[in-house]
């Protein structure tokens, strides 16, 4: 299937560790984390962008054409590459054809090894043709992800050659650059300047940056294949080959990576494994590319798709039997802790979330579908007792069980629940007493732990009392975001927010059942749903903000006031189908109005995945992160267990074939208009 694409969509190939390759489709870098080399030297953090990228040529007998594209400051377009793209696909990874005006064709393809922080880049022509040459010319920085490289006399343009191989020891305490091809390279140092990245000025951030162009890279292309291997670390330099066997090794490399990825059950399956990164020995979630790592809410509300939705359970009990140890007071950090980094356990949902997630492992483990030892099993259920005990005692940020058998938490200037967002001192949306979803999770994560205690089984008929009679708004019809705001007894937020939806779906037990749940879901559906996911604010409210756009503090302000979620689409749609008696007519309406306009999405923004969040007005704009693991875990979750036929779900049958085939025939012609 060929369909046009923006070329500002982007690709991602990730490496296992928390490093990745990234880019656009059109070849001009927009972001500051788009290159071409960028390794987590300490897995999955300490990211360190070493390349961000290349100019590539090819010269005929006819002339000189650019492959690729760079934008500098202000606002120039040179070389315009991108315009000879004939087509692009991400199968099984990012691979370009260019037809350049004298009517040469040829392909690129770029995919990172898994498990390794190596990058491996080819060209080939696709027709026969004599005294054709590509050059290339890298640009390299050597800086923190996050921050932009400038000219300074510091960098060290020379490479060692070693056995063949190039390796630039950029600066003191950075990762060598090991690059091994099968062509010819010519040192000719230049300094880069001001290539402009368009992402970074839209969001109000520095968005200027120098490069190092140390030389130039030469293939004779008419009578091979050009293999260029580009790897971080002494690690990678013991395992580059000498040149003579590049090409070889991108043989192997390619035939390795492909087995592997025809493994998966589907495209968004193997989007999935992006997230599923190394920590130590183990395993953890990296919550979104390309800014984020691995958080404590976002792994556990992760999980639930990624690892139990794709039937990976043994990653699924690393990543909980080593996130058990790190409980404190009852509660799980928000923010794995690193060595020698103090853990920041700011979250009051966290921690519940775990319970949750290891609920679902159990219930997994106990049905013969995941395997657990005796002592792992008590490894779980004593963290879990642990979590429990603590929020019933109370802990950090007045977090405490109070008399009515809700959960209480907050305090000025910190913000506790995943509506996170802060701005200096400014806590846009502190939601300070008894947030819905909170307690949502709280009776939820009790009646699953009924099993190790019956005191549990009590406090959770208590506290469902208090919740059916305390957080049911007459007037609206749907239930108050927040009772006893700021600790203050009888007072509430009725402010309409999606939060109240997992009362009813999201969670193992559903809190509000019965006339209460069908209209709870009817009214989340008339003012909250789009195409993309849930607003987090209906438009008659007054702090609703229609775009996410602007600044640090327009775009965090408006965060959590109207912003659409697509994680969000997994708890609605598994409540729209409870109260409706979850039907195989139901499950079948439910994909057609709910998840199809959602998959339509994996062919935008970050290509086969889900963004993070996207505009609350039409038409829906996506934003944030364009690779988001908790929206392509919500889909998974969707697919593959709510919406599955029952007799499917252990067989992971996909729930719509053709959509998954849309999906991985997805070869698509560069919109340049």
């Amino acid at each position: 299937m060929t369909q046009p694409m923006d070329p500002n969509a982007e690709w991602l190939e990730t490496d296992g560790l928390g490093g990745f390759a990234s880019g656009t489709v059109g070849g001009v870098r927009t972001r500051r984390y788009h290159g071409l080399l960028l390794a987590a030297t300490q897995p999955p953090t300490g990211r360190m962008m070493l390349v961000n990228g290349f100019d590539a040529w090819i010269e005929t007998p006819n002339g000189r054409f650019p492959l690729s594209s760079q934008r500098y400051a202000p606002d120039v377009l040179h070389p315009a590459g991108g315009r000879d793209i004939e087509s692009f696909t991400t199968e099984p990874w990012p691979t370009w054809v260019f037809r350049c005006g004298d009517g040469t064709r040829l392909q690129q393809e770029i995919f990172a090894r898994h498990g390794s922080p190596l990058v491996a880049v080819s060209w080939r022509l696709l027709e026969r043709r004599t005294g054709v040459t590509l050059h290339v010319r890298p640009f390299l920085s050597g800086r923190d992800y996050h921050a932009l490289h400038h000219e300074n006399p510091a960098f060290r343009f020379e490479p060692q050659r070693r056995e063949g191989c190039l390796a630039w020891r950029t600066y003191d305490g950075v990762p060598d650059v090991i690059s091994c091809a099968n062509g010819e390279y010519r040192h000719d140092p230049h300094w880069y300047r001001n290539f402009q990245y368009e992402q970074e000025r839209q969001r109000g951030l520095d968005h200027v940056e120098d490069l190092v162009a140390p030389g130039v890279l030469r293939w004779d292309i008419s009578s091979k294949e050009a293999a260029w291997l580009l790897g971080a670390g002494a690690p990678c330099r013991q395992a580059m080959p000498a040149p003579s066997d590049t090409l070889q090794l991108l043989k192997v490399l390619r035939d390795e990576e492909r087995n592997r990825r025809t493994r998966f059950a589907s495209p968004l399956h193997r989007a999935a494994d992006a997230y599923l990164v190394r920590r130590g020995s183990g395993k953890t979630i990296v919550a979104g590319y390309p800014w984020f790592t691995d958080w404590g809410r976002d792994t556990f509300i992760a999980l639930r798709g990624l690892c139990l939705g794709t039937r990976r359970y043994d990653d699924a009990r690393a990543i909980l039997l080593e996130w058990s140890g790190a409980v404190s007071e009852g509660m799980l950090p928000n923010r794995f802790p690193d060595r020698g980094e103090t853990p920041e356990y700011n979250a009051v949902d966290a921690s519940l979330w775990y319970v949750i997630a290891v609920h679902e492992y159990l219930e997994a483990a106990d049905a013969g579908r995941a395997a657990l030892t005796r002592d792992e099993r008590r490894q779980l259920e004593v963290a879990v007792t642990e979590i429990l005990s603590g929020y019933e005692k109370g802990t950090r940020f007045g977090i405490r069980c109070d008399a009515d058998g809700l959960i209480a938490a907050g305090q000025p200037g910190v913000q506790l629940t995943w509506m996170d967002a802060k701005v200096g001192e400014w806590v846009v949306t502190p939601r300070i007493g008894k947030p819905v979803e909170v307690q949502a999770l709280w009776l939820s994560a009790l009646a699953s732990a009924r099993r190790l205690s019956d005191h549990w089984g009590d406090l959770y008929q208590r506290g469902r009392e208090s919740f059916r009679e305390r957080f049911w708004n007459c007037e609206r019809r749907c239930l108050y975001d927040v009772v006893d705001c700021d600790h203050l007894p009888g007072t509430v937020d009725a402010r309409f927010r999606p939060n109240q939806i997992f009362a009813v779906g999201g969670l193992p037990m559903a809190i509000v059942d019965n006339s209460r749940a069908r209209m709870i879901v009817d009214a989340v559906e008339e003012q909250l749903w789009t195409p993309l996911g849930l607003r987090s604010l209906a438009p008659d409210e007054g702090e609703y903000v229609p775009h996410y756009r602007g600044g640090v503090r327009e775009r965090d302000g408006g965060y959590h006031q109207g912003t659409v979620w697509p994680w969000l689409i997994g708890p609605f749609v598994e409540a729209w189908l409870r109260v409706r008696g979850g039907t195989a007519a139901a499950r079948r309406e439910a994909y057609r109005r709910f998840v199809a306009p959602l998959r339509e999405h994996l062919h935008c923004a970050g290509l086969g995945h889900v963004s993070e969040v996207a505009d609350a007005a039409p038409p829906h704009a996506p934003g944030g992160c364009p690779f988001q693991a908790w929206s392509v875990s919500e889909l998974l979750r969707l697919e593959h267990g709510i919406l599955a036929e029952p007799a499917d779900q252990d067989e992971h049958a996909a729930v719509d074939a053709a959509a998954e085939a849309i999906l991985t025939a997805q070869e698509v012609v560069v919109d340049h208009v």
